[in-house]
């Protein structure tokens, strides 16, 4: 595989995991089915069943952002527990039947059953209906590279295994289900009604019962995980491609893919809510989905084959196409068979998407190609002129370190204001002038308004600013603990949120922790100076003079690879654009900047007189365009935020 170009990788992913394209039907369906199981052996809860299914799919989501892997013996006990209890009911029940003491189901609730000849529309209902029972094979595809060597030899035995047990537990279940007049119940299953009648109640098998339906819960809940390991994935494959937005990529403290757990859990609980968790409603979405992505995975696979004919080709193509007309036909028949009862909703459903979908990858290409036409009009004019305002909101050990960035960065020539609020210092004029011996003044701004915001706009409105002019305002913060939620809720929050969306304004954040006290500052030794680059482009260059005229005497800027072809892009890229500043290169085998960023710059303040200073690209969009852009620079400040000796400038480009 590492072999084969990009191109054709990319194809087999797509291929591979096409499948998972139902996977918030599939994780709604699971859950529900479990819940039905539940509700069976504990029919008092069967009021609560919503409720019931919306936890499950609650706790599935807390684990998995939490990064639970598939641990073998938290899969293996369950299935192999399952299998075991139901091949034990099997050969007790078939032996009852076999001997002519077969017992009868008791069928609580039954579905209102059709009336009139068996025709051909009733037998492509049941074929669409059953087919829902070859759903899950494609788990075992999906993770070919999770089985030990030799990967493929082990994948197809597993997957005989699960086709011998899924045909017969079907074969035999049904077999039951015929002789003891189990039918369709609106509160039973009709699995748990062969098996109460294989197991009465009182009599010496009874637990093993309530141990077919506890084991049942467990497998149908471990099935729905199955959705949580393949949708992100998608997800941020999609993302990659630009045809999803790009916090799709980003991945979580636990390496997961956080944002596609939390999309897949907001469109599973929407499905069971709609739906009122009823499985019998949630099904047809579920077939449907699953057999059309089926279908364009088993297309896709043939279009492979036929593109790059490698050995064996012809005999792949056949079966991908044998699979997919099988698949297409399947389809087709649920289409026709189950359009009123939900599959309407699918159908309109799957276009809406790839319109999305293309709409998002044309909005990307637009914005890219606009980025590297303007990289040569940023490069044209080299020199940046910077203005430098301190915001000073009270006098404490970060307004110490913000004083002193201050200073380096302009060369001892910037301004510092103030603007008043409830609570804050009368006297800080004076204190200040104490602080710096008089140079500067500290400005009082207007406290007309409680907001420093309008205050701060109006007064770096005053000062010039163009494509290399900036006004780069040092915001100090001093956190009494490193909490996320005190950040948010601080004045300057909504000062940095709002500068940020003013042209050519760069705001530096100077965060520092209460633990060293208010005199706990002690000017650095060495000052690294660090770009983090995604591309070369307007936006990047751009950041790049802009800390080239920080004037650091240590200034690089580092990109991120995920892999070697990312590397030589990003290498090649930046010798079409000499900047002065020298360009590394870093390994991201995750797929993730984060970690590999914590780790680069950990290494800079390793020492304890350096410092970090962080100058981050920011593309800043208007609109519903906010949704699409800028996710990674806010993952990236909020990871950096209580990071010790590191200071954030972020450098805006407007896509206006």
């Amino acid at each position: 595989m590492n072999a084969m170009p990009r191109r054709d990788r990319s194809a087999l992913a797509s291929s591979r995991d096409g499948a998972r394209l139902a996977s918030p039907k599939e994780g709604a369906v699971s859950v529900a089915a479990g819940v039905f199981a539940l509700t069976s052996a504990a029919p008092s809860l069967a009021s609560h069943r919503l409720a019931l299914s919306l936890a499950c799919i609650v706790v599935l989501t807390l684990g998995n952002l939490r990064g639970v892997r598939e641990s073998g013996l938290m899969f293996a006990f369950p299935t192999y527990a399952f299998l075991a209890v139901m091949y034990a009911m099997l050969a007790v029940g078939i032996g009852k039947c076999t001997i002519g003491t077969c017992p009868t189901a008791t069928v609580p609730h039954p579905l209102p059953a059709g009336a009139g000849a068996l025709g051909l529309f009733v037998l492509l209902k049941a074929f669409a209906s059953g087919s829902a029972a070859l759903t899950g094979v494609e788990s075992i595809s999906n993770g070919v590279t999770a089985f030990r060597h030799p990967q493929s030899r082990n994948a197809s035995r597993t997957l005989l295994l699960m086709a011998g047990s899924a045909v017969t537990l079907f074969i035999g279940v049904s077999y039951l289900a015929v002789k003891m007049d189990a039918l369709p119940s609106s509160s039973v299953s009709v699995l748990s009604q062969i098996a109460r009648a294989t197991f009465p109640a009182g009599s010496a098998g009874s637990t093993m019962y309530y141990l077919i339906q506890a084991f049942t819960l467990a497998i149908l809940v471990l099935a729905a995980n199955t959705s949580y390991q393949g949708f992100p994935r998608l997800s941020a494959l999609l993302a990659r491609d630009g045809f999803l937005p790009r916090q799709f990529v980003n991945l979580g403290d636990r390496l997961a893919y956080s944002n596609g757990i939390i999309v897949l859990t907001a469109a599973a609980a929407g499905l069971v809510l709609a739906f009122r968790a009823n499985v019998n409603s949630l099904i047809h979405l579920y077939v449907i989905g699953v057999f059309t992505a089926f279908t364009l995975a088993q297309a896709g696979m043939v279009r492979y084959w036929l593109r790059t004919r490698r050995p064996g080709w012809r005999w792949s193509a056949l079966l991908n196409g044998v699979g997919g007309t099988a698949t297409f036909v399947v389809t087709v028949i649920v289409i026709a068979t189950k359009f009123l009862a939900g599959a309407w909703m699918v159908i309109i459903a799957i276009p809406v998407m790839i319109v999305i979908f293309y709409a998002i990858r044309r909005h990307y290409r637009a914005v890219a190609r606009r980025l590297r036409a303007k990289a040569h009009a940023v490069l044209a004019r080299r020199e940046v002129d910077n203005t430098v305002l301190l915001y000073i909101e009270r006098l404490d050990a970060a307004a110490r370190e913000a004083l002193w960035y201050a200073r380096t960065v302009s060369g001892g020539s910037f301004r510092a204001v103030h603007v008043p609020f409830p609570g804050s210092d009368p006297g800080i004029g004076p204190r200040f002038f104490r602080w710096t011996d008089g140079e500067p003044r500290l400005e009082i701004l207007s406290a007309e308004k409680e907001e420093p915001l309008d205050a701060m706009l109006e007064y770096v409105w005053r000062f010039p600013k163009g494509d290399n002019n900036f006004v780069t305002v040092v915001v100090p913060e001093l956190f009494r603990k490193p909490s996320l939620l005190a950040a948010v809720r601080r004045p300057t929050f909504r000062l940095k949120l709002g500068l940020l969306r003013e042209p050519d304004i760069a705001i530096t954040d100077v965060p520092r922790l209460a633990e060293d006290g208010d005199e706990g500052f002690v000017e650095p030794g060495s000052v690294t100076c660090v770009v983090p680059l995604a591309g070369v482009h307007a936006a990047s260059l751009r950041a790049v003079l802009y800390a080239r005229s920080l004037g650091f005497r240590d200034t690089k800027a580092v990109s991120f690879a995920f892999d070697d072809d990312d590397a030589r892009r990003v290498e090649r890229d930046w010798q079409r654009f000499p900047t002065g500043v020298p360009l590394e290169v870093e390994a991201a085998p995750y797929r993730d900047i984060g970690k590999p960023l914590l780790t680069y710059l950990r290494r800079i303040t390793a020492d304890p007189e350096a410092v970090a200073v962080v100058v981050m690209p920011e593309l800043v969009a208007r609109g519903t365009d906010r949704l699409l852009h800028n996710q990674r620079a806010l993952y990236l400040k909020r990871l950096l935020l209580f990071e010790p000796r590191v200071i954030l400038t972020s450098v805006p480009f407007q896509l206006t």
